[in-house]
């Protein structure tokens, strides 16, 4: 009976560092754009990561997140970009404005629209093509960055002021853009130590 009680012990501590040696292993080294420390307090932001991208037809779509903390806060800051020769409608954020993130494990995760309404701006490039770029900050709810450092994400929902739009995560991405790889689905997983 000891002896039994024992083994599982044993086999109960290996399961535990091997768990959390895998999970040492799958984070990714931290790249800052910003890193400060003055008499205001602590700014840390990562450098952008593609999660989204989508060329067909002369359009284009871009999502990028990048994590941040003000001091000791957590947010994510979510740039979306599209390009086109034809008439781009605007979305817009609003303080309804969320993010859901479907979970691997079935769980969701939502994170809330942390700023004034915005319905970013509009560039047009020596090519011809409008660009709508549009910039929020979300907010995590508590207990929602345990969630996402648990599972990948395989689905965004956007709510913005009038609509709704799903994107696909998919687990790596070869970019047309900038010719590198990302691997949007574990993006949480491998950064959001970066900002803890």
């Amino acid at each position: 009976m000891q002896q039994n009680r024992s083994m599982t012990i044993k086999k109960t501590v290996l399961g535990t560092l091997l768990m959390l040696s895998f999970h040492m292993v799958a984070q990714k080294p931290c790249e800052f754009t910003s890193n400060t420390k003055d008499s205001l307090g602590t700014y840390k932001s990562l450098k952008d990561h593609l999660i989204y991208e989508k060329n067909f037809a002369g359009n284009a779509t871009y999502v990028f997140f990048s994590l941040e903390s003000n001091n000791g806060t957590p947010n994510l800051n979510v740039n979306f970009i599209k390009k086109s020769k034809d008439f781009l409608t605007a979305n817009c954020f609003d303080s309804n404005s969320k993010i859901f993130f479907q979970l691997d494990n079935g769980k969701i995760v939502t994170l809330i629209f942390g700023g004034n309404e915005n319905c970013g701006s509009l560039i047009r490039d020596d090519k011809g093509y409008d660009n709508r770029l549009l910039n929020g900050v979300f907010m995590f709810a508590k207990g929602s960055l345990e969630d996402l450092k648990s599972a990948a994400i395989n689905l965004m929902r956007v709510k913005y002021l009038s609509e709704i739009e799903d994107f696909v995560v998919k687990k790596e991405i070869q970019s047309e853009l900038n010719g590198q790889t990302y691997q949007p689905e574990s993006f949480f997983l491998n950064y959001i130590h970066c900002i803890e």
